[in-house]
């Protein structure tokens, strides 16, 4: 009895696994059919001159057929006087009714081929136009859908794997789209309109080109099952090494600093080896089924020219239908035995949307919320607001509030949750409002968790830990967060930051590229770039990250000196660790551990014993001790 309950439970499983495997497979071809919406017109445009295409090219043998069996009965020709010139002129020792069918059978054979190949273009180039667009429209909706997914997605995505998707797949998807739909389409319209020819002409020789055809078709079903979780295989064993190559090139200096090539070298060549390897597994699979295949066509070709022979020579066929059966036979088999190959690649498809589908199925940062008509106060409170990020808590029941103009330090050791107060304010991270006002932050008097996300940040100008600079040059680094800024502002918001000197230095000055992630820049000038973007888009709030740690202290005051005389017009929140940057806020707040354990300003807390009195006393003698080694060492 409990063997039969575990074997209802598996049997269970299998058919939920099942299950959930046919649902995927059909989300998967609703999302792609969803993408063909304006293009389906052309694609049916492309069947259709393609149907009318091989209508003209099945003629061909027909004529071919006609004129080889009036030549073997000694027809003679009845036709106008120049076509018979012209077989006169081309007799060369032959009778001129055998040249008269030759040369009709050749001239209609050029002209049918000529026409099937004007359609076969037309063919051709809708199809390009349907494929490109869907492609086209799949990779903006994928970008886009990227762009709109939260912070939390691609904390845990890989970026080559990202990269993998966005490119390999869905040159994988166009392949398809190009190429094998119109193949599935073509082999269908091959059975449809030449069975009824091959029947027409000998209904024993029409079943015999068909005996190979099953097997055919069951070899090609089989074989795309055993290679459809290979493909799966050989993707994600090419992502991986796509990831390992945008790591690599990314953190190159590191890999120089460090003298790490050689070890670079071997993982990379580790995950090559695992692709070619699993490469080779799929490319043998399909080397068995080709060669297959090709034994079973090759061997029904032969299997009608000897069959077809003897009754030849028996007399109950004729030469021309044997030669039409021939030509026909070559016209549907290859096809047939090419649906393994459109079976390949429709797998390679199904696995590609498989993993389109798996981001686009993510769910996006909402953006229905509330967008106030006016400027934010730049008031910011937060009211006992506690949260956690994969079940694990980084703030507790943090409450404060900062009046608008004011200046916020948050200190405390890497961990304690400064960094992450800056990303709940842009709402990069989400809170769970609680009853009664708890766990609430209010920006401007709003709920923050109400307003739109982009409004928000809108509002809001954040230098984070390590800036991040385009590929662009200084002036289209700095335009970033606002494109109309005027020459004088833009030149305002670099002094303020202390970089216009240093921009006006380089050799082209503003117009000077800086290279991919500002490469070419020193850490101090792509802080304080960045602090200038950030200035430059003046918004009510400003949140500099640690965004000072790169410059030395003579150009932090100065900075620090810009920013007091813009306190009218914003509230600034400063993220720091040394003292000298925080100790002229208006509020400090001490956190360890995710909770704050002092606030206050700076006369208040290094008058009290604590944490903020103990950093206090470390930095001073640590300030004290580097300017004596300073007046002590030799000249």
């Amino acid at each position: 009895m409990k063997d039969l309950f575990e074997e209802n439970d598996n049997t269970e499983n299998s058919n939920n696994i099942l299950k959930e495997s046919v649902l995927r497979d059909r989300k998967k071809a609703s999302l792609l059919w969803s993408q063909t919406a304006g293009f389906r017109q052309p694609f049916a445009i492309a069947i259709l001159a393609m149907a009318v295409g091989y209508l003209f090219m099945f003629g061909a043998p027909l004529l071919a057929t006609f004129s080889i069996d009036a030549i073997m009965a000694g027809d003679e020709f009845q036709t106008s006087p120049w076509v018979h010139r012209m077989a006169t002129l081309a007799n060369l020792g032959r009778p001129p009714a055998m040249m008269t069918y030759l040369l009709l059978a050749a001239l209609g054979t050029i002209v049918l081929t000529a026409i099937a190949g004007l359609f076969f273009y037309v063919r051709g180039r809708y199809v390009a136009l349907a494929s490109e667009g869907i492609v086209r429209r799949l990779r903006d909706r994928l970008f886009d859908h990227l762009e709109h997914l939260p912070s939390a997605f691609h904390d845990r995505a890989d970026t080559g794997d990202l990269v993998q998707r966005c490119t390999s797949d869905m040159e994988t998807v166009r392949v398809f789209l190009s190429g094998q739909t119109i193949e599935i389409s073509r082999a269908i319209l091959m059975l449809i309109v030449v069975l009824p020819i091959l029947f027409s002409l000998d209904a024993r020789m029409a079943w015999l080109s068909l005996v190979t055809m099953p097997f055919l078709l069951v070899a090609a079903v089989i074989f795309f099952q055993k290679v459809k979780r290979l493909f799966e295989i050989v993707d994600e064993s090419e992502a991986a090494l796509t990831t390992v190559l945008q790591e690599n090139l990314t953190g190159i200096r590191v890999v120089r600093a460090f003298a790490r090539q050689e070890f670079e070298t071997r993982k990379f060549a580790v995950k090559n080896a695992t692709f070619r390897d699993n490469n080779n597994r799929l490319i043998g699979m399909m080397g068995i089924y080709y060669g297959f295949s090709d034994i079973v066509c090759l061997g029904q070709i032969g299997l009608l020219l000897i069959v077809g022979a003897t009754w030849v020579i028996d007399g109950s066929l004729s030469v021309g239908t044997l030669f039409a059966f021939i030509t026909y036979e070559g016209m549907i088999i290859w096809p047939i035995r090419h649906m393994g190959r459109v079976l390949t690649d429709s797998g390679k498809a199904i696995v590609a949307m498989g993993r389109l589908a798996e981001i686009l199925s993510q769910p996006i940062e909402s953006q229905n919320e509330q967008t106030p008509a006016t400027r934010l106060s730049g008031q910011i409170r937060f009211n006992h607001v506690s949260f956690s990020y994969d079940k694990t808590p980084i703030l507790k029941d943090i409450s404060f509030e900062v009046n608008p103009g004011e200046t916020l330090a948050l200190l405390g050791p890497p961990g304690s949750g400064k960094s992450t107060i800056a990303q709940l304010l842009l709402r990069l991270y989400d809170y769970e409002p609680g009853d009664g006002g708890r766990n609430s932050i209010r920006l401007g008097g709003h709920e923050l968790c109400d307003l739109n996300r982009k409004y928000v940040r809108s509002q809001i100008s954040i230098v984070m830990q390590e800036p991040f600079l385009y590929s662009n040059s200084i002036e289209g680094n700095l335009r970033i967060g606002r494109l109309d800024a005027r020459q004088e502002d833009i030149v305002a918001a670099t002094r303020d930051a202390c970089i216009h000197e240093s921009i006006l230095s380089f050799p082209r000055g503003y117009g000077s590229m800086v290279g991919e992630r500002g490469v070419t820049l020193s850490g101090g000038q792509r802080q304080r770039i960045a602090i200038a973007r950030a200035l430059l888009k003046a918004p009510p709030i400003l949140i500099l990250d640690d965004a000072l740690s790169a410059v030395d202290t003579d150009t932090e005051s100065r900075i620090l000196e810009s920013l007091k005389a813009r306190r009218r017009h914003q509230t600034t929140i400063i993220i720091a660790h040394r003292l000298s940057t925080v100790m002229h806020a208006d509020k400090i707040l001490m956190l360890h551990d995710g909770e704050i354990v002092q606030q206050g300003n700076h006369e208040t807390l290094s008058a009290t014993g604590g944490v903020y009195q103990r950093l206090c006393a470390i930095q001073g003698a640590i300030q004290r001790q580097i300017e004596d080694d300073m007046v002590e060492a030799p000249q």
